[in-house]
């Protein structure tokens, strides 16, 4: 189990919000943090510590009056950690490239693959071609609905018609490099992890899995190790003294390096 950070930007501020709560009506979510430092800190603040595969997450969509700010942020921060963070928010065949020339080690896809409620596996191939496997990661960040974890998309605002299983896990890693995966209930709140999602995800082995979403004290953090058979990499926002959180930073990197 590895610490995956994050560097989290909506209307051009660095910020930790609560995930199910954000509405492109508006630029609208529900704020943990605003940071008063750039993105670029951040990033150099991960580089200085040898973190690598966090992920920076444009939280506009490419309509918002504030995209350009928030794009701008995050170039700021792949320019000053070059190789060491994935992006993710809006990416398409088209502009993937133009991410991964900033810097990015990876993109970070979910809606263009996932569209009208079900995988497009035209366009899976589509961003496999322009920019390879190796390159990509599939955000299959989700919500329980009638007892199963739905892969939701379009900044966690729509349900598909995709559940997360140990199947589509399995079909799904032939595609790409690794997977995120938001529990988004709980991103954001520090209340507890999604132990029957984690238990899943502890049972797949194929390629690396990022688990985001509701860790709050060390406790989770050793649900995340148990649950995820130690397979399962982690990341924490809100919790995180970094962003004003209970969770001293320096105390977890010692914790994961035990």
């Amino acid at each position: 189990m590895r610490f995956r950070p994050c560097i989290d930007i909506h209307n051009g501020k660095v910020k930790q919000i609560i995930g199910g709560s954000l509405k492109d009506a508006g630029n609208q979510a529900r704020e943990n943090f605003v940071a008063e430092q750039d993105a670029e800190f951040y990033a150099e603040f991960y580089k200085k510590d040898g973190l690598r595969g966090g992920h920076v997450i444009l939280l506009n969509p490419a309509g918002s009056e504030h995209y350009e700010a928030t794009k701008r942020q995050a170039a700021k921060a792949l320019a000053a950690y070059p190789g060491g963070l994935q992006l993710g928010g809006g990416i398409n065949d088209r502009n993937a490239e133009e991410f991964l020339n900033l810097g990015a080690s990876h993109v970070i896809v979910t809606s263009f693959v996932f569209r009208d409620g079900r995988m497009e596996e035209r366009n899976l191939e589509r961003m496999i071609r322009a920019i390879g496997k190796k390159r990509l990661v599939l955000d299959l960040s989700c919500r329980k609905k009638n007892g199963k974890y739905y892969i939701v998309t379009d900044r966690w605002q729509k349900f598909t018609e995709v559940p997360v299983t140990p199947e589509i896990l399995s079909q799904l890693s032939a595609g790409c490099d690794e997977f995120l995966i938001h529990a988004v209930d709980v991103e954001g709140k520090a209340s507890g992890v999604e132990r029957e999602l984690l238990s899943m995800l502890g049972g797949f082995t194929g390629i690396p899995v990022t688990y985001a979403g509701g860790v709050g004290s060390f406790s989770d953090l050793q649900a995340v190790k148990e649950l995820g058979r130690g397979y399962v990499d982690v990341t924490i926002g809100s919790a995180l003294d970094l962003f004003g959180g209970n969770m001293k930073y320096k105390e977890v990197l010692a914790y994961m390096g035990e």
